[in-house]
């Protein structure tokens, strides 16, 4: 197969010609998606949750008009599927919880109890266990209207903000997300405040009596402990009567200014919906009005958010949970150097100029546990200068790095800030999380009101590779992090010789980032692991020449590795192929997927998520993976295949330090 991919037959030629014009076409597709300014940004898709609360908070604030109901009620209609569920990726298992925020929103669009949607809806919740299996954050909200009594949902107090960051359940051993969540809803729980409607949902309850058990107590087998967390819940709902209200007031004060410290240039909270709602509906319930400066810049940055979208039902409008610009310009730029775009192309330079300007040099809350290190990093989203992330920053600085730019001292200095930065990111354990370091520890998950998403930001192996990958393009693949980084992902190998992805579709994304990394920080392609890693892969191919692993796979082994062939997880396994020097029939097969599923326009189709947000709770269709990815994969094979190698890169030639 090897010859045949190399072009020692006639047969060859053909199929480097197709394999080229496909990646040609795709060059093109993602050529014409950059925007004026020079970046690029996809749709993030998540589910219907974002429309339901973006709906209850419209009406809990009073701001809801007819269009933004109906234009979400006809949304959140269509994505019903055939049994009456909604749930929280494409093709997957029916969601609880996402089902009753869907059946609320439908209920305060003006959608009849009665209508067959509305029953279909009903009868699955009840069977599921009603609202009284919901997760936390659904219960909130029936609180927030009268549909749920404050004291039987799990209490945080505002104090939390007085504890020190050494000392157990302080707020900076939670993960960023949960961190900027968390102290919100504490004022938010502390308050109780309440809008009535003129109807009920008690027909979503099964009167069982008994409500949704904690994580903790349905993942583990410490029940001794469990038992004494729920205790402490018990105990802070009698502190909650009880509190000293010169010491409470103090907490609410102390929250609403770590709050509104916080608050992002574009009105928003971390760049993601959950602490932007709960931010607003907490310093609602503090007093301020809707046309205090804070909440007045928080609701106008939602719309930027908003999807409008005509449709033959007429419009509908929908909300993403977050917007990916600065990841996505990354991945782009990264993609097309690999495919070989000229690196003083017009289009390149534009990205890096626009990346350069997004460099954060404020110091954020990682500060907290490193407070020497240098700002430097970049973050996900428009704005979001709180919380830079490793996995950003290293995909940006490999990319950056190999740009001709007409700005190359800034460009310079942005790349060595940004190698400096996150390297010193690493946790101790030698690994990379992607918001902080160290953040590790296991209390907050243990809490009775954690019963939803990952709550801390552990080291994990994408990320890890992603900045092990970037060390060594830096030439810093000798230095004693990156060396660190290498042993940490030879440690967290899993026995089948695949990886954990902790931020996408799931294993193929974690070995697809861990093999090129490892390569090329010097782990030779012949080694155990490598050798591992390509097996699991090989036997992973789906017999149309693609992978897919379905989301399912977080909770059900049976589900790993398995699911409906995608462009981006078939990319991510040509990658990891070619850095391993597999060249044969796999890659050609995987290579065969993408020219025949591609697009006319260059594009590709791409029905399942294969984006992460929290394993087993919340999930991702990234618009621009199922482009990007096939560009980066087929980019490199085309050269591998050539001769060339994963190495032979333009780069700006810093110098590079072997003991950092």
């Amino acid at each position: 197969m090897t010859d045949l991919l190399t072009g020692s037959t006639e047969t060859s030629d053909g199929f480097a010609v197709s394999a080229r014009a496909t990646l040609d076409r795709a060059v093109q597709c993602l050529r014409d998606l950059q925007l004026p300014s020079g970046a690029w940004k996809g749709e993030l898709e998540t589910n219907v949750t974002m429309d339901a609360e973006d709906m209850m908070l419209r009406v809990f604030l009073g701001i809801d008009t007819p269009d933004t109901r109906d234009q979400t009620a006809r949304w959140i209609r269509s994505q019903q599927r055939s049994d009456g569920t909604w749930a929280t990726f494409a093709g997957g298992p029916a969601d609880l919880s996402t089902t009753v925020e869907a059946w609320i929103a439908l209920r305060m669009a003006g959608d009849k109890p009665t209508a067959e949607h509305l029953v279909r809806a009903r009868e699955f919740i009840v069977t599921a266990g009603g609202l009284e299996q919901t997760r936390v954050f659904t219960r909130v909200w029936c609180a927030l209207f009268g549909w749920w009594d404050w004291k039987d949902l799990p209490n945080l107090p505002p104090e939390l903000l007085y504890l020190g960051k050494h000392l157990p359940f302080n707020i900076y051993d939670w993960g960023c997300w949960a961190r900027q969540t968390i102290v919100p809803l504490t004022v938010v729980g502390t308050l109780r405040p309440k809008r009535r409607m003129t109807w009920n949902i008690d027909e979503l309850r099964t009167h069982s009596g008994a409500s949704r058990a904690p994580r903790s107590a349905r993942s583990t087998a410490d029940k001794a402990s469990d038992v004494a967390f729920q205790q402490l819940d018990k105990a802070l709902h009698v502190y909650h009567r009880h509190a000293l209200r010169p010491i409470r007031r103090g907490a609410l004060r102390r929250a609403a200014e770590w709050i509104v410290a916080r608050q992002e240039a574009d009105g928003g909270w971390g760049g993601i919906q959950p602490p932007w709602v709960y931010s607003i509906l907490a310093l609602h319930a503090l007093g301020y009005p809707l046309d205090h400066p804070v909440l007045s810049a928080a609701i106008t940055g939602l719309d930027g958010f908003v999807i409008t979208q005509d449709t033959p039902d007429g419009p509908v409008r929908r909300l993403e949970a977050c917007q990916s610009p600065v990841w996505d310009t990354g991945l782009a730029l990264n993609a097309m150097l690999d495919a070989g775009v000229d690196a003083r192309d017009p289009a390149l330079r534009k990205a890096a100029d626009w990346l350069i300007d997004e460099q954060i040099t404020a110091p954020g809350d990682w500060t907290v546990r490193r407070p020497k290190l240098p700002s430097g990093g970049w973050a996900f989203e428009y704005a979001n200068d709180n919380y830079p992330d490793t996995d950003d920053s290293a995909i940006i600085v490999m990319g950056l790095s190999r740009v001709l730019t007409t700005r190359a001292p800034l460009q310079q200095q942005a790349v060595s800030r940004g190698i400096a930065w996150t390297a010193g990111m690493q946790s101790k354990d030698g690994g990379w999380g992607a918001f902080d370091a160290d953040n590790t520890s296991g209390w907050p998950a243990r809490l009775p009101f954690c019963d939803f998403g990952a709550v801390t930001d552990p080291p994990s192996a994408d990320v890890t590779a992603h900045v092990v990958e970037m060390l060594a393009a830096a030439g810093r693949s000798r230095g004693a992090r990156c060396q660190r980084g290498v042993q940490w992902l030879l440690d967290h190998q899993e026995s089948d010789g695949s990886w954990f992805g902790r931020w996408g579709a799931n294993y193929v994304y974690g070995t697809g980032a861990v093999v090129p990394a490892l390569v090329a920080a010097g782990v030779s392609p012949d080694s155990a692991a490598i050798r591992a890693g390509v097996r699991w892969l090989r036997d992973h191919q789906n017999a149309d020449g693609g992978w897919g692993e379905d989301l399912r796979s977080y909770d059900d082994p049976a589900w790993i590795g398995r699911g409906d062939s995608t462009p981006s997880q078939t990319a991510w396994a040509l990658m990891a192929l070619v850095a391993a020097g597999e060249l044969g029939e796999p890659l050609q097969r995987g290579i065969d997927y993408l020219v025949k599923t591609q697009l006319p326009d260059g594009n590709w189709d791409e029905n399942r998520f294969t984006g992460t947000g929290f394993p087993g709770d919340f999930y991702i269709s990234y618009h621009l993976y199922r482009l990007i990815f096939p560009v980066w994969a087929l980019g490199r094979a085309l050269r591998a295949l050539r001769g060339g190698e994963q190495g032979d890169r333009p780069s700006l030639g810093l110098t590079a330090k072997e003991s950092s």
